[in-house]
């Protein structure tokens, strides 16, 4: 009785396979081009052109971000458009942690920033970022995470304080446990 239904099950699903698959036969397949990479060495891909109609070139593409450090020693970059702060910073060699690798689980990326004028043109916080912010370490009123603080051209000229210290509940050579 067991075999039966495993091999009518089999049947419905392998129909269900088929029709998926002529499904995709009248959907265009994305086309895949590389895009110049962010960082030397590295490539990216995307699903959609790089090039505008406008002619507008890389380095228009870019924003500048200078984040300041504890010691106060700045550090000026160029953000591509649509990139977080948290990845810039990675991709720069900035010691921001981000802990959670931007999954809104932590405060480790906590940024100040320094201009209310370009704080005022973020998007505001989510309830789940505020969560976050409420356990960083030096909070203040221009406080936000990193990972959340996207690239756009009104944010040109963006400047990021580091704060002194992170709330990292998990320390050096902790291990979670499974679920």
């Amino acid at each position: 009785m067991l075999t039966s239904k495993s091999l009518q099950f089999g049947a419905h699903a392998i129909k269900g396979l088929s029709r998926v698959s002529n499904f995709s036969k009248l959907v265009a397949p994305a086309t895949i081009t590389p895009r110049k990479p962010y960082v030397q060495g590295g490539e990216l891909f995307s699903t959609t052109a790089t090039s505008s109609a406008d002619g507008e070139n890389e380095e228009e593409k870019r924003i500048s971000v200078t984040f300041v450090d504890k010691d106060g020693e700045e550090t000026q970059i160029k953000v591509p458009i649509g990139m977080s702060m948290l990845e810039a910073a990675h991709q720069n060699d900035i010691e921001l942690e981000g802990a959670c690798e931007g999954s809104l689980a932590c405060s480790t990326c906590h940024v100040i920033v320094m201009d209310v004028e370009h704080y005022n043109k973020l998007e505001d916080p989510t309830d789940e970022e505020n969560d976050m912010l409420d356990l960083a370490f030096g909070l203040t009123e221009t406080s936000r995470l990193g990972c959340q603080v996207i690239a756009k051209p009104e944010l040109d000229g963006l400047r990021l304080a580091l704060p002194a210290a992170t709330r990292n509940f998990a320390v050096d050579g902790y291990k979670p446990k499974p679920h």
